[in-house]
């Protein structure tokens, strides 16, 4: 019997996937802080077709390298590994395993607490459990469910990503059938630079390439894959353009909107009176779903560096029993945790974790051409999807987000920036003190737990 990845992800499965990463709470948050960053509705809604229009181009990308490596679990790791060598890989794995996704799961995880809270306090008039207790428990409970097995997860993550579909369905049509208020709407608060802005939208549609770090889990990746891109991020514009023109609709214009504090609940409020009890709980099952989905993705990258690199080799262990990478996902819970109860603020994790982000990604779309031209036997059956045009302008995107982080946040950006610089000193000298292979095999390690 072997073990490792297994092939279980349906169609459906990939684009909940991809539906539940990236519809959690940032569209809740930032709806009207892009509407301050903005002129008015029209270059507003422009904004959000924009960010649509560059989450597919980075889409483009990242369906060729999942179609051309369909048996590579660990999705960037797998690329820049065979782009740049192993350390390409190993430094994003480093990156993601320390920084980026602790904080990713951190701050969804207690963006949870904090509208469970509310909903809480709305319903039974009492405190309840303090936000960190909540969040804390969020990740151990799901990070337990994504261990014990692929399809308990993926049924979780389906279920989730259904009911927050229909509850911000919901939103958009009473948001719709509000009356919009007729006393003079105030002047909204100080703009934002629109390079924010469209900092706060690319956040808001971030997470569909989540998809290549399961794709050797995905059945019939080269057909599916793409198929699962397109219909999630599309389905996603399409929501989102809808719920800004109700919050439009419902906020009396674009002026009401910018100066929204808690938009939603104040849409709903209008339709139907007292409905914000139930709108929380809305945002806080969005903020779960979207914990789910980065739990059961996250944990995929160290354990595919655990065949590589010494550092990361007892992470490279996948349960026989589960079909997960159980201590990947133990390791990863633990420090989502403990930036949980260290941090607090959603605005400042976004910050904090953007710039290497798009650094990455800037290093992944750049090795397409580089693996295309180095083995173009592989690439023969893969489309292009309009390839070198959506690669450029997704590569000029990203270029653009890591400056305007670093020049809106200097000391957060270059914080993270130097923990990522740390893991190639951290690497070599793990590597050199040990390595596992001078050919490494990329089989994982299993065992019965």
């Amino acid at each position: 019997m072997t073990g490792g990845p297994r092939r279980e992800l349906s169609l459906t499965d990939a684009t909940a996937l991809i539906v539940g990463v990236i519809v959690g709470v940032g569209i809740f948050q930032v709806a009207p802080e892009v509407a301050r960053g903005t002129p008015g509705a029209a270059a507003m809604l422009g904004l959000w077709a924009a960010g649509a229009a560059i989450s597919w181009c980075g889409a483009t990308v990242y369906a060729q390298l999942a179609a051309a490596h369909p048996e590579g679990a660990g999705g960037d790791y797998v690329y820049l590994t065979r782009a740049y060598g192993p350390a390409g890989g190993f430094l994003f794995a480093w990156l993601l395993t320390v920084v980026v996704r602790p904080g990713d799961i951190a701050v969804m995880a207690y963006a949870f607490a904090t509208y469970a809270s509310a909903a809480w306090r709305t319903v039974t008039g009492g405190e309840g459990p303090s936000p960190a207790v909540l969040a804390a428990g969020a990740v151990a409970a799901l990070t337990a469910i994504h261990s014990a097995g692929v399809r308990l997860g993926t049924r979780t993550q389906n279920l989730l990503t259904a009911l927050k579909v229909g509850g911000l369905l919901m939103v958009i049509v009473l948001a719709w059938s509000a009356i919009p208020p007729r006393a003079p709407t105030p002047a909204p608060p100080p703009p934002l630079p629109m390079a924010v802005a469209m900092i706060l939208v690319l956040f808001s549609y971030g997470g569909w390439s989540e998809i290549a770090f399961v794709v050797a889990e995905v059945r019939e990746p080269r057909r599916v894959v793409p198929r699962a891109l397109a219909l999630g991020i599309g389905s996603v514009a399409a929501l989102y353009l809808l719920a800004n023109g109700a919050f439009l609709h419902a906020c009396g214009g674009w002026a009401g909107l910018a100066g929204a504090r808690a938009v939603a609940a104040e849409a709903t409020d209008r339709a139907v009176p007292g409905a914000g009890g139930w709108v929380a709980a809305l945002i806080a099952l969005s903020a779960l779903g979207a914990v789910h989905a980065l739990v059961f993705t996250g944990a995929r990258v160290p354990a595919a560096a655990g065949t590589d690199h010494r550092l990361f080799r007892p992470l490279a262990h996948w349960s026989l029993r589960s079909g997960a990478p159980v201590r990947a996902l133990v390791l990863q819970g633990a420090l989502a945790i403990a930036l949980v109860l260290a941090m607090g603020s959603f605005t400042e994790t976004l910050l904090y974790t953007a710039a290497p982000v798009y650094a990455f990604q800037t290093a992944t779309a750049l090795a397409l051409p580089v693996l295309r031209h180095r083995a173009p036997d592989r690439w023969n059956a893969v489309p292009r999807w309009g390839h070198p045009w959506t690669t450029l302008a997704f590569v000029a995107a990203c270029v653009f987000l890591v400056w305007r982080a670093v020049l809106y946040r200097p000391l957060t950006a270059l914080v993270a920036l130097g923990l990522a610089a740390l893991g190639w000193p951290v690497g070599r000298w793990f590597d050199r003190s040990s390595r596992i292979a001078s050919a490494p095999s990329r089989e994982p390690i299993v065992g019965s737990g």
